[in-house]
């Protein structure tokens, strides 16, 4: 795999990464399902596991950008193993609604797995992180695009949680916009 062919797969993690903030969201908006403190973890550790891939699409694949990322999904994984360990007895209905018979916390643990194992198989290529003579190219659109639909369903995550819980700690099971209802 080469420097080109490196920035087309970042980019479309980024894709990923945006479509999993923005079903978040979306889930949130549409649903009502406001997020309890472990839930924003995750979209955290979502938004955080995007680094790598914005890194590698801005100035070349670089190993240490990877490593960014395995953090992030390591992280992600453990606060959504801690979520799913806290809903685990049997006849408790979990937290938010279930997809496909699964809670959002369970695909999440799934897809921080799923990035740790594609991550490492992309690190196997290393013709990515040799130094490239010519100039480095100036990102496409589509690379562009995906870094700023990231940047904005980040944003807007913030700025809901900021809604959401103030500036003081998140309710464990959230009802209601605590900014809003001032």
């Amino acid at each position: 795999m080469n420097r080109s062919q490196a920035v087309t797969l970042n980019t479309l993690g980024l894709c990923a990464i945006a479509g999993v903030l923005a079903a978040a969201f979306a889930a949130q908006l549409l649903l009502g399902e406001l997020p309890c403190p472990l839930c924003m973890l995750q979209r955290i550790q979502f938004a955080m596991l995007a680094v790598g891939p914005i890194l590698n699409v801005r100035v070349g694949p670089r190993p240490s950008h990877y490593a960014l990322s395995l953090l992030a999904a390591l992280a992600g994984a453990g606060f959504a193993a801690r979520q799913i360990a806290l809903h685990i007895l049997p006849g408790d209905p979990g937290y938010g609604s279930a997809v496909f018979g699964l809670h959002y916390y369970s695909w999440a643990f799934v897809a921080f797995a799923a990035s740790i194992a594609l991550i490492a198989a992309v690190m196997l290529f290393d013709r990515q992180f040799e130094d490239d003579p010519a100039p480095p190219e100036r990102t496409g659109l589509f690379p562009r695009l995906a870094i700023a639909l990231v940047l904005l369903l980040t944003a807007l995550n913030v700025v809901s949680t900021l809604l959401q819980c103030g500036f003081a700690a998140c309710a464990d099971d959230p009802a209601a916009y605590r900014l809003l209802q001032r």
